[in-house]
C-alpha cells in the first residue's frame, strides 16, 4: 500500500478507536422506520401536492438545470421562488442557491468585502465555520448565546464588523438571543447573518422563521441565510437581504457564479411547500405539542431534555461508542434517530438529536419514544 493511503488507514484507526467512525446507511424506497433523525419537519418532502408541482416542471425542465444561474441554469422558477421567499423572510431582495451549505458560504463571504472582522458563536454550524475560514477575514469565536461577550468583542475593534450566529442551534436546538444581539450589533454599526435554516417554517407569522419571531425582519443590517430542505423538504439555500447585497453576491459570490443552478423541478417542489408551510398552523402546534410531549415522557425516564424551541430536541449520552449503539439499537427497532458525536458537537459531548417530523402518525411517534427510553445505554 502506498505511503499516503496507509497515513489514511493510521487515521481510520484512530477515528475508530475513539467511536468516531461514520458510516452510510442507504435507505430504500417507501423505508418503514420512523424518522426521527431527518430535517423535514412539517412533513412536506412527500405531500402530494409538492411532489405534483415538481412533476409537472420535469417535461418542461427536465432533470437538470443544465448549468450555472449566470450561463443557462436560471429558469423562472428560480426566479418566482425567490420572489416568495423574500416577501415570506419580510426581505428586500432573496437569491437561491443550490445548497443552504452554499449560500452561507456566500453571504459570509460576500459580507467581508465591507468587513474586517467576524465575530462567530462558539456553536455555529459548519457551513457558516468554513465560510469564516474561507473568507481570510480575521475571525474571533464567541461563547454560545452571549450577547455581552459579542458587545464586548466588538467595542475592542475599531473597524465593521459582522457578527454571525444560528437563530436555532442544529444541535441542541436552543434558540439565540436575536433581538438583544441585533441591539449590540446595531449599537456598533455592526452587521448581523442569521442562518434560520432550523427556524424557517416553524418559528414567527405563518412560520416566516426566527428573523420574523424576533422583530428583525426586512432591517437593512440583518441578512438571514436558510437551507430549503428542512421544512419545505426539497433542497437548495437562500440569502435574503437587502437588493444591493444580493445584486453583490450575484457579481462576485463565486458558490453562485461557478456551481450549477438547483433544479427548476425541484424549485417548483420547494415554491409549493413553501406556500404551505405559510399556511401550515396546525403543523406547528403539532410539533410544539409533540416537543411538550418528548420533554415530559424523557424527562420522567430521568433524561435531561430542555424544550425546544423549534423541532430539535437533544439527548445526551454516556460517550460517543454509547451514542452509536444507542441509536442502532432504536433503528433494528424501526425507529431513525440522529447520532451526533465530535467533532459535529461543539462541546465535545455526545447525544442523540430527534427532530420532530409532522408527518408522522401518533401512535409511530408514541412507539418511536418508548423505543428510545427502552434502548437507552
Amino acid at each position: 500500500m502506498s505511503g499516503w493511503l496507509e497515513s489514511l488507514e493510521g487515521l481510520a484507526a484512530s477515528r475508530s478507536k475513539a467511536g468516531l467512525t461514520r458510516r452510510l446507511r442507504p435507505r430504500p424506497a417507501g423505508d418503514p422506520v420512523v424518522d426521527l433523525a431527518g430535517n423535514d419537519y412539517l412533513g412536506l418532502a412527500t405531500h402530494p401536492a409538492v411532489i405534483e408541482a415538481s412533476i409537472k416542471s420535469l417535461p418542461t425542465y427536465g432533470l437538470g438545470a443544465t448549468g450555472s444561474r449566470l450561463v443557462r441554469g436560471s429558469a423562472v422558477a428560480h426566479a418566482e421562488l425567490e420572489s416568495d421567499l423574500a416577501g415570506w423572510i419580510g426581505a428586500e431582495s432573496a437569491l437561491v442557491f443550490s445548497s443552504g451549505y452554499l449560500a452561507n458560504l456566500a453571504a459570509v463571504r460576500g459580507l467581508t468585502a465591507v468587513c474586517d472582522l467576524i465575530v462567530s458563536d462558539a456553536y455555529n454550524h459548519a457551513s457558516l465555520i468554513d465560510g469564516c475560514k474561507i473568507s481570510g477575514t480575521r475571525t474571533v469565536i464567541a461563547p454560545h448565546n452571549s450577547p455581552a461577550d459579542v458587545a464586548r468583542l466588538l467595542d475592542a475593534h475599531p473597524g465593521r464588523a459582522l457578527v454571525v450566529t444560528e437563530s436555532v442551534f442544529s444541535v441542541d436546538g436552543d434558540l439565540a438571543p436575536l433581538a438583544e444581539l441585533h441591539e449590540v450589533t446595531s449599537a456598533r454599526g455592526a452587521l448581523l447573518v442569521v442562518d434560520d435554516a432550523h427556524a424557517l417554517g416553524l418559528l414567527g407569522p405563518s412560520g416566516a422563521g426566527g428573523v420574523a419571531a424576533a422583530g428583525l425582519a426586512g432591517r437593512s443590517d440583518v441578512i438571514v441565510t436558510a437551507t430549503l430542505s428542512k421544512s419545505l423538504g426539497g433542497a437548495g439555500g437562500v440569502v435574503a437581504g437587502p437588493a444591493p447585497f444580493i445584486r453583490h453576491l450575484i457579481d462576485t459570490g463565486r458558490t453562485f457564479i461557478y456551481d450549477t443552478a438547483l433544479p427548476p423541478a425541484v424549485a417548483a417542489g420547494v415554491h409549493e411547500a413553501l406556500r404551505t408551510a405559510r399556511a401550515a398552523d396546525d403543523r406547528r402546534a403539532l410539533l410544539a405539542a409533540r416537543g411538550a410531549l418528548t420533554v415530559s415522557l424523557l424527562g420522567a425516564a430521568g433524561f435531561a431534555v430542555s424544550p425546544p424551541a423549534a423541532g430539535v430536541l437533544s439527548v445526551l449520552a454516556p460517550g460517543p461508542e454509547a451514542a452509536v449503539a444507542w441509536a442502532s439499537d432504536c433503528y433494528d427497532r424501526g425507529v431513525a434517530v440522529g447520532c451526533f458525536r465530535p467533532p459535529s458537537t461543539p462541546d465535545g459531548s455526545s447525544r442523540l438529536r430527534l427532530t420532530l417530523n409532522a408527518g408522522v402518525t401518533d401512535a409511530d411517534f408514541a412507539r418511536a419514544l418508548d423505543v428510545i427510553v427502552e434502548c437507552a445505554p
